[in-house]
């Protein structure tokens, strides 16, 4: 049992290297390659972002997959993740790199093939069942309201989480926030995991360390930006994670930050959209950061250690709590 023990160590310390080490040398060898963005129109402080490289998430995606190359026990299913990922990303980076931005309705199908292929790859190796350590139960989900369940997921992650991309570190943070609740979600149910989840802690621990190396260039003020190549891809990445984990209703309170940053502005454009209403949410600025900015007189790292110290909160009240079940 000690040796299992030891051998995982080594494992994540290699994979910890590796991941951190390729994105770094990625970042400090290609970024200069990378297209300059135009400066955000319509955000607070968009303007400074004018002529930093802009789709970095091309060259984190490609460390992220390079590393589980390496280091994963590679199969049929974490192939076509690995490819989800990859046809994610490449959306993103060609709408970076367009002059005129892709429509809603083009990256809104890519989503939709992603998310359905992923979504049925999960239940064919999974299953439905569900844990809800929480609620101390466990549910078995019929095949179309899994995959349906699972398309949503994938679809609202993936977007949140590019409308979260808008501060300086803000994305990142939130991300490897997440991410490592997720991947401690996992240790604490590990006697639950299959031998393919448990695969997934390591999956997890791979992306937690691509984005760790990421955030030194992109706190702060930033010279680097991931762009959608980057933001779409990691969220796909954090809907996997949990739908992996077993655990997909607790995406909800660790991304939580995440969800009300970039969801709240979805759902405001929707309503709009819908009602041709001019009053819903007007006095409130979304993605939610722009109105802390603008409206609070936030700066942007008080924008940032503040959502962080928040999901953190929310984070360790959810560990804690499926802990204290689990045992």
């Amino acid at each position: 049992m000690l040796g299992n023990f030891v051998q995982d160590d080594i494992i994540f310390l290699i994979s910890a290297i590796i991941s951190f080490g390729l994105t770094l040398a990625g970042i400090l060898g290609f970024a200069k390659y990378l297209p300059k963005d135009h400066g955000r129109e319509f955000a607070v402080n968009g303007s400074l972002s004018k002529g930093k490289a802009r789709g970095a998430g091309f060259i984190l995606i490609l460390a992220l997959i390079i590393s589980c190359v390496i280091c994963l026990p590679l199969n049929l299913e974490y192939m076509i993740y690995l490819v989800a990922l990859f046809v994610e990303m490449m959306s993103g980076y060609l709408d970076d790199a367009s002059e005129k931005p892709w429509g809603e309705l083009k990256k809104g199908l890519i989503d939709l093939v992603v998310a359905v292929g992923v979504s049925v790859t999960v239940y064919y190796f999974h299953g439905g069942t569900i844990l809800m350590p929480i609620f101390g139960v466990e549910a078995m989900i019929s095949p179309p309201v899994y995959i349906i369940l699972g398309v949503i997921l994938i679809w609202a992650s993936i977007n949140v989480t590019n409308c979260a991309d808008g501060v300086d570190g803000l994305c990142a943070s939130l991300s490897i926030v997440t991410l490592t609740s997720v991947f401690l979600l996992m240790h604490i149910v590990r006697n639950l995991l299959t031998e393919s989840q448990e695969s997934a802690m390591l999956f997890v621990w791979i992306a937690i360390l691509m984005l760790v190396a990421y955030l030194w260039f992109n706190c702060s003020p930033s010279s680097i930006l991931m762009g959608d190549a980057g933001s779409r891809a990691i969220g796909l990445f954090i809907a996997m994670a949990f739908m992996l984990s077993g655990m997909p209703v607790l995406f909800i309170p660790c991304a939580l930050l995440l969800i009300l940053d970039g969801g709240l502005g979805l759902v405001k454009l929707t309503i709009l959209r819908v009602t041709k209403s001019k009053n819903f949410m007007k006095n409130i600025r979304t993605p939610i950061h722009d109105h802390a900015r603008k409206n609070k007189h936030w700066s942007d790292t008080q924008v940032v250690i503040r959502f962080v110290l928040i999901q953190i909160l929310l984070s360790t009240a959810v560990m804690l709590s499926v802990d204290y079940l689990i045992k």
